[in-house]
């Protein structure tokens, strides 16, 4: 036990630690090939603060635990929008300026849709899998136009602010990126073990493990981007880094684990409450985001300790139902 919860803790430091340093490396060598700033920003806010749950799920679904991936991608959507979103929100309350966002939040809701009806007969195929994942090119490319046409936005503002604080030579991107690519797919590797090995010892499913300490665990950087976001007032990457890694766990993690490991029969649970709680989750999101203009899109203090108050209600009766198991 001792062994596979050391495994877990230093995989989740360094899986945290990688994904800083992989996004580094590939924005630096991005901006030194001449990418636009547009197109690297939507990369930043969606695949990079995603880029441990896709690490995360490729091994567990290549280890033979795709449970564990889908519970990965939906619990940390729960998390991002619970957890991350609700403890911002207690820290200062997230404003809702930009149209880019409120776009996204409609499209998450969709996409959450698409992935309940794939979902519903408990299994994913290889076809779902191929339609998620170009589904994720789509709305990459959808983004780039979209953004193009709206170059006042505040998240584009925002997340040019950021970019211009990365000042990485050539050679040095591509060493930062490599490096933290191979620790990636290593910190991955280890906490799988880890987690698949705890959750041998303790008699649980690997998609509770998943949902809880392997979905908490990969929302960290979500989580740090989040609060140091609201702190400086840059709402809008507060929420547009929510909403952005919300789309990219349904398309990338889910597409990349039914890719790899397809027509895998999940637990029915996964449809009748994860997802709908995730559903529930997105659903309050947007209320939250559009419902009372007399707050001016604001999530406060109030709506922040209902998100949150819902995932630690979520959480508990996911660990009390496993130990009673």
């Amino acid at each position: 036990m001792l062994l596979f919860g050391l495994a877990i803790i230093i995989g989740l430091a360094l899986l945290i630690w990688s994904s800083d340093k992989f996004v580094d490396g590939a924005t630096a060598l991005a901006m030194h090939l001449g990418m636009p700033t547009l197109l690297i920003g939507i990369l930043i806010v969606g695949f990079g603060t995603s880029a441990p749950e896709i690490a995360v799920s490729s091994v567990a679904a290549f280890n033979g635990n795709p449970a564990l991936a889908i519970g990965n991608a939906l619990g940390s959507n729960i998390a991002n929008i619970g957890l991350i979103l609700g403890i911002s929100a207690l820290i200062a309350p997230i404003a809702l300026h930009s149209n880019i966002v409120k776009k996204n939040i409609l499209l998450s809701l969709a996409i959450a849709l698409l992935s309940g009806y794939m979902l519903f007969d408990a299994t994913l195929s290889l076809i779902e899998g191929v339609i998620l994942l170009l589904g994720l090119f789509i709305f990459i490319g959808w983004s780039v136009m979209s953004n193009l046409k709206n170059r006042r936005d505040a998240l584009i503002d925002n997340i040019q602010d950021e970019l211009k604080d990365i000042t990485l030579s050539f050679s040095k991107s591509i060493l930062i990126l490599l490096i933290g690519l191979l620790a990636l797919i290593g910190s991955s590797q280890l906490l799988v073990w880890g987690a698949v090995g705890i959750a041998t010892l303790l008699g649980v499913s690997d998609l509770i493990i998943g949902l809880t300490i392997v979905a908490i665990g990969t929302s960290l950087p979500e989580l740090a981007t989040s609060i140091a976001a609201v702190k400086k007032g840059e709402s809008d990457i507060a929420i547009g880094n929510v909403v952005g890694s919300n789309i990219f766990n349904i398309l990338a993690v889910m597409g990349v684990a039914a890719v790899i490991a397809p027509d895998y029969v999940i637990a029915p649970e996964i449809f009748y409450r994860d997802w709908d709680v995730m559903f529930v989750m997105s659903l309050a999101l947007f209320f939250m985001a559009y419902g009372n203009k007399r707050e001016k899109n604001k999530i406060g203090v109030e709506k922040g300790a209902v998100l949150l108050l819902g995932y630690i209600v979520y959480t508990l009766y996911l660990i009390l139902g496993a130990l009673s198991f």
